[in-house]
């Protein structure tokens, strides 16, 4: 089980980063009036209204989950009478 937890805590922490990259370069795009060279978007669409900062969001939520639920195996294991795991 930890190293199942350990596994989805890097493939959601990977995936945040890289959402959080993309829409970041998305938003220094549009703020420069350049077209978007990732293609969440057409040129002049808000980056706030596309795909990548959907999916920011979604890993940011997954992450935080994530590490609520690592937290608390770690809590359970060094408690003998937790049954939550």
């Amino acid at each position: 089980m930890k190293s199942l937890i350990k596994a989805q805590f890097i493939v959601l922490l990977i995936g945040f980063l890289f959402a959080w990259t993309n829409f970041i370069i998305e938003l220094i795009n549009w703020w420069n009036k350049k077209s978007c060279s990732l293609g969440c978007a057409d040129a002049g669409t808000i980056p706030f209204l596309t795909p990548c900062f959907g999916g920011a969001i979604f890993f940011t939520i997954a992450f935080i989950l994530s590490i609520v639920i690592m937290k608390a195996y770690k809590k359970c294991n060094y408690d003998p009478k937790c049954n939550c795991c």
